[in-house]
């Protein structure tokens, strides 16, 4: 999903799409992978001095209901990307700077099919490990 989509996504829902929510996403649009609250705080307060925890909080907790935010754990923490909506497919995450690779392979079919009879309703697949950026670190 492209910023413009993004804040598309959230008028249609009905919310409003003000300049920080726009940066907000354009932070998360330019982001090469998964970034923490805490990272975009980082990112806001040049703008936005003394933006809140709770502004940001409240904000990513919309976005991810909306769904133009993705959301995964790394080290015990919430971390945050762009949601990927073009085609289906899963991520290798880099546990150290949060980056991710598109991996085009899905095991539902294996599951579908290990379940029999019970009603999948939505699935999430990552792996997690070090890109090779990191491992010569």
């Amino acid at each position: 999903m492209e910023l413009n989509e993004a804040v598309q996504e959230i008028k249609r829902q009905g919310y409003k799409t003000t300049t920080k929510r726009k940066d907000m996403l354009r932070f998360f649009a330019e982001a090469d992978g998964y970034r923490t609250a805490k990272d975009l705080i980082n990112h806001l307060e040049p703008a936005y001095d003394g933006i809140s925890f709770d502004t940001v909080y409240r904000n990513l907790h919309l976005f991810d209901k909306v769904g133009v935010l993705e959301t995964t754990e790394l080290n015990g923490e919430k971390h945050f990307r762009i949601s990927c909506t073009h085609h289906h497919h899963h991520h290798f995450i880099c546990k150290d700077c949060g980056k991710t690779k598109e991996i085009e392979v899905c095991p539902m079919d294996e599951v579908r099919q290990a379940l029999g009879n019970y009603a999948i309703e939505d699935h999430k697949f990552e792996i997690y490990g070090l890109c090779p950026v990191c491992q010569k670190a």
